[in-house]
Formats: C-alpha cells, structure tokens, sequence
C-alpha cells in the first residue's frame, strides 16, 4: 500500500483518475447493498450480462462447424494426450492438446485455460496430465497469440514480432476498440467452441465440465464460468482482484480489461455473482501483482451474495505460496475443487508423478504455427471483416457533434506549458515538442509549447504500443483520453490568446504524427485555432485493421470512432480554415503516397515556412 501511495503522490493523471474510479466503486456499493433477495440478484446478474455482452460486442450468433481434426497422439500408462486443431470461426484455427483418462466411459471434463507465456497450451501441461490421471477429461488450447497461434510472426526468428503474447492481444485490443468492441470477444468465442469440442467426445460427460486457469487463463476462466451455464465448477487463479487496488496497479491488458467496466458500475465481483450458484474457488499467491487483498475483497463479497442462494459453502479462497503462477499446493487444490464438484468427491487431491513432453512434442501443427494452415486467418483480419459487416457512415456534422461532447473541461487542471514571447506575427501552439525549443526560438513569433497529459507510471515501454496503459485506465472509467489531450491543446490556445500583443485570430496549432489527430479533434471544436500544420499524419485509421501490428494506435482511440468516421471527416472539420498536411504515414511511421489534402514537402522548404506561412 505505501508503495502505491508513493506512485499516485508522483502521477497526477493517475491520481486523478483513480479519485473517479474509486468514487465509482462507491457508487457501485451501494448499489450492491441494495440487493438482498434472491430474485433482486437474479435480476441485477441479468443487467450484468447485458452489459457484459455489449461491452465486447455480443458473441458470434452462430456456431460453424468445428472441422475438428486429431494431427497426433501420444501415449502412456498414465494417459493419452491428442493433438487437436479446430475452427472456432471459419478459417480461424484453434490448436489444443485433449488428455484422455485410460478408463473407459464417460468422465468429468475441465478446460484449462493457458496463461500469456509464449508456451500457450503447453503451459498447463502438468496440471492437465494430472487432471486425466484422476479421471478427468482435460483440454487445454492456445489463447490468440500465444503458442502455435502468434499473430505477428517474425519469419527470421518464428517468434513474436512485437513482443510477447499479451502485447499482440493490446494491438488487437486497439483495432477492436476502433469499432466499439473489445477482443475478448474472441477470446471468449474460442473457449465456449472448445467446450462445443468436449460434448462431441464420446469420453466426456457433457453435465460434469469445469474450467481453470491461471492469469490471462484465469480471466478467461471467469468469463467462461460467468457467460456459460455449461460451467458447472471454475478455478480462476492469479487474475481475481477488486478495482479498489487493481485499476491504479497492474492494470490487466485488453482482453482482461473490458471497455468501460467501472463506468458502468461494475467490478471483478460481478462477474462472479452473475453465475450465482456455480462453485468458485477463487486463488492466489502471496507474491502476485494480483494481490490477495484483492482477491479477498472479491471474496467477501461474493461470499455474501451467495449467501442469497444459501450457497455460501460454494464459494472457496485459496492462498497459495510464491509468485504469480500455480505452485504445487494451487494445483492440488484445483484437483480437490473438481473431484469435489464434478465427481461427488471421489478421487486423489494429491498431484502424482506422470509422464511429461517437452513442448515441440505437444505440437500440434507440423510447422508450429496455423499461419501455415491454408486458408488460415489472423484477429486482425476477423475485426476487419467485423467493421465491413457494421459500418454506418455518419456525416462529419455528427462528428462535430460527438466531439463536442467528448473534448470539454475538466477537474484535472492546466497542461504543462512554456511560453515564448517572440516579436509579433502569427501566433503558435506547439504540441509536444512538434518543433524544438531552438527552432521556436528562432522563428521569433510569439508561441506555447504544450505537453498534453500523460501517466509516467503508466508507460511500460513496450514496443508499438505506447501509453496503452493510460488510454485503458480513461476508457475504463468512461473517458477517453485522446479527447482529454485535445482539452489540453485548446487550453493551451486559450492560455495563448490571452498573452499581450497576440492577435487571437492568427494562432495556429503545430503538431506532428500521432499528436495531430488530437490537433484535429482540438481544432474541430475551437474555432480561435485559424490554421493547422501537421507533419506525418497517419492518412486513414481503415488501414490500421489490416496489419496485425500498429504504432501508437491507443494513443488515439476513439471507440466506435471508425464505424462512423474516417480521418477525412476530422480533416473536413477544419472547414475553410488554412490546413498543411504534410509526408503521411502509415501506422508504423512509414511514408505513404501523399494524395489530397495530403501533400510531400519540397525540396528545401523550411521549418520557418511550414510552420508560419
């Protein structure tokens, strides 16, 4: 606690936002206190997974074929274990590996959810072997990115191009939120056809199905249990976590953090008691990021909501040792959960020794990734498909409108700014150090450099991304960032306009990259900005879902923005108004060919011009 104290005394954005997200969680409470009966629950779960479900866009509304196909097997004394792919959706192939108990019959089934390890499925390779050792069916499968199922593929190396499993799960999480949704749409999809895949298994008791997982696997595991009656016992470990402590921690990452949770008065809690009375054991580790405080909060709570079902006892907290993970007595207790639910507490709690594979022989396809298969699609391809099946142009005059409503005041307070005096002439408003403190200077015009806000804690320096971190902490609470940066540049326009011997009718706004879309948003709504420039624009946000990776994309969503809107129709807002656009881009920085109202600079044409004229 003293440590978190310290990073919110040195980040004020985060401090700012944490103030709303907490007076949320206030709000949320009382709501909670409210319920105390059990049709009252039922009815409030019901509200819950409607705004679960519209939060993510709603689920696929129809279950295509599976094509299922066994590529390998591998057998012991212990268990067999099959090499499984399918298709969750067509052409997007799921690789899993199903472990098979010896004895005949029907038997109980637990899917078992990976983690974000580059391993993917063959993380839970042990946990699985011993589930089908005591009689379980056990089917484990790589999560979008991780395992045979890397999004972003470096064919050098055949590892992650943009960094590790969840850093592809927030470019996917950028490209989804484009189009007002959230890719734990997808995530849940494979995991409800990976239960479909178990009830086509002679070996498996469709009314006997529980799920577990740890981490990223534990999220899935909760919203499996939450959205799927077919879940009839869960285990999520490592994830588990009130808002309380979580949203100015460690911040889960797109498909954990569904869009506008705490705006709409919702907490991890909720998706537990939605599922009211499934038994939970809810774990975690003394040393995890994903504090047992936390957990315990969750805990607690739930615990007495499912005292409305007289099922309290269905409700379990376990506190296993070491790290974030699944250490020996976690896995045991999973065991004893399951035996306990789904086999009327028959069976061996103690983990025993089995046969174990190293991972190239859990592969299940023969060149370790289903890019190769044919046909084969990426999540950037199914969101692309996605936004075709839903766009609804709107006319640049609804944008307007939007903006207005979203680029307004706030509490948070001035933007950090530097005056320049100059000698006269046009008047400029320079966006985080779009020009140098030397080459404003130089250009002798009065001027304000502005830095717009930002959370330093929140910058983890991955690559690509950004400030993710603070632009899913705005949208988790129901503000957006970007229009909040946009606030800044108008500030600082005002803070300009106010200067002695500044003509406000001459104030131009500079900008460069990524920045110039909050120029644009800032310009669109604040008329005293007479002109823009803008120096390597990204020409389109359509382009950006046809790349599995993006530079800097959460430092401009707007969701739902492209359902409606193009970058043309922000660029229209400026109306009669001078605008230089100057060498677009691309989403990774890279040159594109510069079609109207773009343009290439000439030539030896100068700062001093572009920046005055």
């Amino acid at each position: 606690m003293l440590a978190l104290a310290l990073l919110l005394a040195t980040d004020p954005l985060l401090t700012w936002m944490d103030g709303i997200a907490q007076k949320q969680l206030d709000q949320r409470q009382l709501e909670i206190a409210k319920v105390r009966t059990r049709d009252q629950a039922k009815r409030r779960a019901a509200v819950v997974r409607e705004k679960i479900l519209r939060s993510i866009g709603g689920l696929p509304a129809t279950r295509t074929p599976l094509n299922a196909k066994v590529t390998g097997k591998l057998m012991n004394p212990s268990y067999t274990m099959e090499k499984v792919v399918f298709e969750s959706l067509p052409h997007f192939y799921v690789t899993a590996n199903l472990y098979l108990p010896k004895t005949p019959g029907r038997h109980p089934a637990v899917l078992v959810q990976a983690g974000h390890t580059t391993l993917g499925k063959t993380e839970t390779h042990q946990l699985s072997a011993n589930l089908a050792a005591k009689g379980f069916v056990a089917l484990t499968f790589d999560p979008i990115g991780l395992g045979e199922r890397i999004q972003a593929l470096d064919p050098r190396t055949r590892r992650h191009a943009g960094g590790c499993c969840a850093n592809e799960h927030l470019q996917a999480g950028a490209q989804a939120a484009l189009i007002g949704e959230s890719v734990a749409r997808y995530f849940i999809w494979d995991a409800m056809r990976a239960i479909d895949y178990l009830e086509t298994r002679p070996e498996v008791d469709p009314q006997r199905i529980g799920a577990a997982g740890c981490s990223g696997g534990g999220c899935l595991t909760t919203y499996i249990a939450a959205l799927d009656p077919r879940i009839k016992a869960a285990a999520p470990a490592c994830y588990t976590n009130s808002y309380r402590l979580l949203f100015s921690g460690p911040h889960p990452d797109s498909e954990m953090s569904l869009p506008g949770f705490l705006g709409s008065g919702l907490d991890h809690a909720d998706l537990f008691e939605m599922a009211a009375p499934t038994p939970w054991l809810i774990l975690a580790t003394e040393g995890d990021y994903f504090t047992p405080p936390g957990a315990k909060m969750v805990y607690d709570e739930v615990r007495g909501w499912y005292g409305l079902f007289d099922a309290a006892d269905r409700v379990k907290f376990f506190v296993g040792s070491g790290p974030h993970g699944t250490p020996h007595e976690t896995r045991e207790s999973i065991y004893e959960w399951m035996i306990r639910w789904l086999n009327d507490g028959k069976g061996e709690v103690k983990e025993g020794e089995v046969p174990l594979y190293p991972d190239s022989e859990l592969q299940v396809t023969a060149s370790g990734q289903v890019q190769d298969l044919p046909g084969s699609l990426k999540v950037h391809e199914l969101i692309r498909a996605r936004y075709r099946e839903l766009r609804k142009p709107k006319a640049p005059a609804a944008l307007l409108a939007e903006l207005r409503r979203m680029v307004v005041g706030d509490s948070f307070g001035e933007p950090q700014t530097q005056y320049y005096a100059g000698h006269g002439g046009p008047a400029l408003v320079v966006v985080n150090a779009a020009l140098s403190a030397e080459q404003i200077e130089k250009l002798g015009v009065p001027a304000m450099a502005v830095t717009v806000r930002d959370s330093p804690a929140s910058l983890d320096k991955r690559p690509y991304l950004a400030n993710w971190l603070a632009n899913t902490r705005a949208e988790n609470i129901g503000l957006n960032l970007s229009a909040m940066r946009a606030n800044d540049i108008s500030k600082a326009v005002a803070l300009l306009a106010a200067k002695p011997g500044v003509d406000p009718k001459r104030i131009r706004v500079l900008a460069k990259g990524v920045d110039g879309v909050w120029a644009l948003m800032a310009a669109a709504v604040d008329q005293r900005i007479a002109s823009v420039w803008i120096d390597k624009l990204p020409h389109d946000f359509q382009s950006a879902l046809g790349q599995p990776l993006n530079t800097r994309l959460f430092d401009v969503l707007i969701p739902g923005f492209l359902l409606h809107w193009e970058m043309s129709d922000l660029i229209a807002l400026m109306g009669k108004r001078p605008l230089v656009l100057t060498d677009p881009v691309d989403w990774n920085g890279m040159p594109v060919e510069a079609t109207s109202p773009f343009r290439a600079r000439l030539t030896g044409e100068t700062i001093e011009e572009l920046a005055t004229r």
